[in-house]
């Protein structure tokens, strides 16, 4: 099975690597089941602002949104393959189908590809199995 893909497969490496930064820090600062969860220790309160947690807080969004970026400057063409190589990767496409879920996922762009693949928990994963599963 030959592919010629239009984003190369050392791209979709590199969104792999940061998908799975973008996981990690998430996942760092929700550890313990504890997500949300909200602790106020009344000595600092009183002590004034303490701003250190905004400063780290901004950095884990900085690989967020350096992804985002990268994904929202794909071509249409692109974009399509990266979903594609994705959904292979998920098991949702054997790898033989792969021109066929280029074709549906040009077909069923609606909105931010970025925020679609952002909200897949598994992204990294998943694009990395895609790859393997496509032999690139």
């Amino acid at each position: 099975m030959d592919i010629n893909l239009t984003l190369s497969a050392d791209t979709i490496r590199l969104l792999a690597q940061k998908a799975r930064a973008v996981a990690t820090s998430m996942e760092d600062s929700f550890e313990d089941g504890h997500e949300g969860d909200v602790e106020f220790d009344s000595d600092s309160l009183e002590e004034g602002h303490n701003h250190d947690g905004l400063a780290e807080e901004e950095n884990d969004d900085l690989s967020d949104e350096e992804l985002r970026e990268l994904i929202q400057d794909l071509n249409v063409d692109e974009a399509a393959e990266l979903v594609a190589v994705t959904w292979i990767g998920r098991g949702d496409f054997e790898a033989e189908d792969f021109e066929q879920a280029v074709e549906e996922a040009r077909e069923r762009a609606v909105g931010s590809t970025a925020s679609y693949l952002l909200g897949m928990p598994l992204l990294a994963d998943h694009l990395e199995s895609g790859l393997d599963a496509l032999d690139l």
